[in-house]
């Protein structure tokens, strides 16, 4: 169900164009309801304070994937060679959050060139999302710090973009600024396989942060635009937190002492991120936040991430990024393994585990409020919760983005 903050009016991506004749039409999976996955149960009174706290205070979820998927997947690969996917707005209105870092579609790359990073698609991405956002109310780009706290104020949702890697620059570090321009807030140095920048969790030879990266995190700095380190390489990690004269962020990972998987990070980032004030947010895509304990992945395998960040550097230096999208999550990682030659490197040496078709309780991003329904069901107090749902995040924000 739509949240009752949320002023939603059922606008659907690209409905002002003509489907069929400016653009192929999909049929699309459900935004809300899609699996049958689970809500924490909690007495009516819990409930309540549930809703109350969205109420209260500001939410943002550090990094979603807001597009919404074909409900056939082998639909998938036309579907993103089109170049043109929906945005979910009735998702993020059932989610009730306030702030989303929107992280785009990395599968852009099949449908303009071999290289997801080139400029030419990355700015490609951005317009095609600007030019859906600008024809509708409900969801807005988020620019400057006072635009997170409207969207909460206003019942709508303030869309932070974030790359998760830079593009393909060179030494024209002027792009950065026109990424800026463009309404980019938060980027990644490095995506998984290295690049000009830095050596990525994928790459057997972690060579860490190169000198164009250096002078990358410089103008990121000066620019007042956000640096993530989620795909970023161990000794990368350290190098750009160190380098960094502002707070970075890690919005989608886990604890590496829970799951030896290079998507998570081990306690020494997760330690130097907190030690200058930086957050990590925990991610949820699937069969990433898995644990020894909790094999197959669901809510309770992604708090246990969390309850172990929490306990190794305390509640202000974590927070949430479910990495979620709207659609079958599971086939969609198959569909690219398949079609990109991918996977197989972050699965290697890994304990055996049971494959999901989804992550059961926080399956899409409208299923956010599951994440607040545990916190309360687990006694965190409302002080404690705003701090991991928003406050944190903010912190960050405040002390990196142009005031």
């Amino acid at each position: 169900m739509i949240s009752k903050r949320k002023k939603y009016n059922g606008y659907k991506s690209f409905s002002y164009l003509e489907a069929g004749k400016d653009y192929k039409e999909f049929k699309l999976a459900k935004e809300v309801g899609r699996v049958k996955s689970s809500v924490i149960p909690l007495s009516k009174k819990e409930e309540e304070r549930v809703e109350s706290i969205f109420e209260k205070y500001l939410s943002i979820s550090m990094h979603e994937h807001l597009l919404v998927f074909p409900d056939d997947p082998n639909d998938t690969m036309e579907y993103l060679r089109r170049s043109r996917q929906a945005i979910g707005y009735e998702g993020v209105a059932a989610s009730g959050v306030d702030v989303v870092f929107e992280a785009l579609n990395d599968g852009v790359a099949i449908a303009k060139s071999p290289d997801a990073w080139a400029w030419e698609n990355v700015v490609h991405q951005i317009g095609m999302f600007n030019s859906d956002l600008d024809h509708q109310d409900f969801a807005f780009l988020a620019r400057r710090v006072e635009d997170l706290q409207r969207a909460h104020d206003n019942g709508q949702a303030a869309l932070v973009i974030h790359l998760e890697s830079a593009p393909h620059m060179g030494t024209e570090y002027d792009k950065v600024d026109v990424l800026y321009g463009l309404g980019v807030r938060v980027m990644g140095i490095v995506y998984s396989e290295g690049n000009e920048y830095a050596s990525g969790i994928a790459n057997k030879n972690d060579f860490g942060l190169t000198d164009r990266g250096y002078d990358l995190v410089e103008r990121m700095n000066k620019l007042g635009m956000s640096i993530d380190i989620s795909h970023a390489g161990e000794k990368a990690s350290l190098e750009i937190i160190e380098a960094s004269k502002k707070p970075v962020f890690c919005t989608h990972a886990g604890a590496k002492a829970l799951w030896p998987s290079r998507r998570m990070k081990p306690d020494e980032i997760i330690k130097a991120l907190a030690e200058k004030e930086g957050i990590i947010g925990v991610e949820a895509a699937p069969h990433t936040t898995l644990t020894m304990k909790n094999r197959t992945h669901s809510i309770e395998s992604i708090m246990e991430h969390f309850v172990y960040i929490e306990k190794l550097v305390g509640i202000n230096y974590i927070g949430f990024g479910p990495d979620t999208l709207f659609g079958d999550h599971v086939a969609l990682h198959h569909a690219f393994a398949k079609e990109l030659s991918i996977g197989t490197a972050f699965r290697a040496n890994l304990p055996e585990f049971q494959e999901v078709p989804y992550v059961d309780g926080l399956e899409n991003p409208s299923e956010y409020p599951n994440i607040v329904r545990w916190l309360v069901k687990h006694g965190y107090s409302d002080q404690e919760i705003s701090k991991v749902i928003g406050q944190n995040a903010l912190r960050v924000i405040k002390k990196t983005w142009c005031k």
